[in-house]
Parts: structure tokens; C-alpha cells; sequence
């Protein structure tokens, strides 16, 4: 069928149904009337028609660090949420945490392949920033904040320093860390930072020594709080970039014997499915994923549309989740 056999179907203008297939201006009932139509007829628009007439795809590419992630499920939740309602579609590339990755997908998306991109970026490097702004679409970042660039972050900072606030209250003094690396200024840098202030506020240092680079797995917190365990066996708080890693040396502290929760405390970030499915439960930090996912397609299709030019920057807050991990801590018997 043509377009032009809906608009007589539907008693309304060729003009009407053009504009209903291109998320254009349409009345209600003219909607409703070529809704109806399309329905009965199974009619589909030709996606190569309307590339050739709208210079657009009508496709968005979402470039994200893995897949087993409940960040990052929730953050594409968000993205696929808004794009579907405007007639887009998602394109999504695995860079499986290599920054290289990034870069090579960003240039394979380039010269009109997409409408726009959104990048849940790792590593903020002075090539990533180049390649940004040499790209012929519009990029968004997720997830990190990057000055000057379209982005839609988290609080990472504050989140940190309140969570450890909080630990810092039931009396611990003995502090352990595991985090990521610092490359990565959402999760490693922003987190560990807020962290040491924390600690700092209440006149309080760890030691470099105290605090150990890990990966984004359970697998990395197990090993590294073996390492720290090692050296500070009196650990009575650990505090962890991710809860993944919080999982991780909750494992190892619960095989020496350790009570979590009574005599060590411990803290994770994200307020994963396994925040609540561990025993005791993790204290951890609620971001809003999915907020930050919809936040940042709608602001691709701005872009998109053209219906804004400037640079626009959307930090996100988070809530305290305090579970069973962070009770009071138990005082010795003297």
C-alpha cells in the first residue's frame, strides 16, 4: 500500500499520514483514524523511503561497557523507553570495558549510520574527548560528567561521602576500601574521593595501602579483601565502589568468621538485585538508572530535532539505602 491508499482509507490528507509516520503534528482524530487503518492493513513505512526523504535513520546507537550489569540493563530500559515512543530504534554495541572499543565504535556509528549516540563511557580519555567532538551526529553522554559535552551523570561524590558517613556513625575507625580505577572518573575517581573526605571530616586517613583497585566483579572484591585481611585483620569497615565488589568481600570476611554487620561493617554502591538477596543485606546507594536513561534519549532527539543548541549538563541525585550490613557496630568486652 502507499501512502496515499492510507490517507483515502483513513479520509484524511497524503500530508496527515506523512506526519503521522514522522512523529509530526497530528489531531486526535486524525490520529486515530490512521491508527485504525495502519492496524487493519498491516501497513509498514519503508525505512529506506523515509531515510532518502529525511536525511535520518531513525535510529540511535547505545554504546555500553557489558551487558551483565544491572546499571547498565536499567540505564538501556530507559533509553529503549523513549526511543520506542518516538518511532526510534536502538542500535547497541558491547565495548566489553575497553576504551579502545569505544573509539572504534564511535567512528563505525559515525557519517550518518545513526541519528545520534549515546556513550555510557568507561574511560574519559583526551581521545575519547577528540573523537566526541568530531563526530558528524550528536553525542550524549551517560553516566559520566564531562565539561562541555551533553551529559547526564550521577552524584557519585556525594553518594560516597554520605554512605560513609553513615558507617563512620556506628563507631568504625579501622577502614578498608576496594574501588575501581581511577580512569574512571564516575566509579573510581568521584567515589573514592568522596570516601577519603568522608573519612577526612572526621579526622580520620586511610593509608594507600588500605585501599586496593579491583574490577567490576564479585570475583575482584573476594580477592582484594583476601589481600587486605592479609594485612589489616582488624578491619572493622569496608567500604566498596560497587556492589559487586561489596558481594565479593562479603564472601571472604564471612570464610575467616567475620560477623557482617556486628563486628565489620560494609558498604556497596548501586542498589543492585544483590543489595537485597545477600545475607545480612548490603547498605548501599540507589541511583536512578533508568531516569538517567530516559533523560538521556530525550535529550538525543533534542538534538536530533534541533530543538536545542546548548550544551546541556543533568546531575542526578541518589538515595541511602540502609540495610542489614551497616547495624551497630559491636563493642568489645573489656
Amino acid at each position: 500500500m502507499t501512502i496515499s491508499e492510507i490517507a483515502k482509507l483513513a479520509g484524511v490528507s497524503s500530508a496527515a499520514v506523512s506526519r503521522y509516520f514522522n512523529n509530526g503534528y497530528v489531531s486526535e482524530a486524525k490520529r486515530e483514524a490512521i491508527k485504525k487503518v495502519v492496524d487493519a492493513t498491516g501497513y509498514r513505512p519503508s525505512l529506506q523511503a523515509q531515510t532518502l526523504r529525511t536525511k535520518r535513520t531513525k535510529m540511535i546507537g547505545v554504546i555500553v561497557p557489558k551487558l551483565d550489569s544491572y546499571s547498565v540493563g536499567r540505564v538501556v530500559t530507559g533509553i529503549m523507553s523513549v526511543l520506542e515512543a518516538n518511532g526510534y530504534r536502538l542500535l547497541l554495541a558491547v565495548t566489553e570495558q575497553k576504551p579502545q572499543k569505544e573509539l572504534e565504535y564511535l567512528t563505525v556509528l559515525d557519517d550518518k549510520q545513526v541519528d545520534g549516540v549515546i556513550l555510557l563511557a568507561t574511560i574519559i580519555s583526551a581521545a575519547l574527548k577528540k573523537k566526541i567532538a568530531q563526530m558528524s551526529v550528536p553525542v550524549v553522554l551517560a553516566g559520566q560528567y564531562l565539561a562541555g559535552c551533553n551529559c547526564v551523570y550521577h552524584d557519585d561524590y556525594h553518594a560516597m561521602y554520605d554512605v560513609t558517613k553513615l558507617v563512620l556513625s556506628k563507631g568504625c575507625r579501622n577502614f578498608c576500601y576496594i574501588g575501581v580505577t581511577n580512569r574512571d572518573k564516575a566509579v573510581g575517581e568521584e567515589r573514592i574521593r568522596g570516601f577519603r573526605d568522608a573519612l577526612a571530616a572526621a579526622n580520620l586517613h586511610i593509608l594507600d595501602e588500605n585501599a586496593k583497585t579491583g574490577e567490576f566483579t564479585t570475583e575482584s572484591g573476594y580477592e582484594k579483601m583476601r589481600e587486605l585481611y592479609g594485612k589489616y585483620p582488624d578491619v572493622d569497615a569496608v567500604i566498596c565502589a560497587t556492589d559487586e565488589i561489596a558481594v565479593g568481600a562479603m564472601k571472604y570476611l564471612k570464610e575467616q568468621g567475620r560477623i557482617i554487620g556486628k563486628d565489620v561493617l560494609l558498604a556497596g554502591q548501586g542498589d543492585s538485585v544483590l543489595a537485597g538477596n545477600v545475607s545480612p543485606s548490603l547498605t548501599t546507594i540507589h541511583y536512578y538508572y533508568e531516569d538517567s536513561g530516559e533523560k538521556s534519549a530525550q535529550m538525543i532527539l533534542e538534538l536530533i530535532g534541533k530543538k536545542t543548541t546548548a550544551v546541556r549538563e543533568i546531575k542526578l541525585g541518589y538515595e541511602l539505602v540502609e540495610h542489614e550490613s551497616t547495624s551497630e557496630l559491636e563493642e568489645e568486652d573489656e
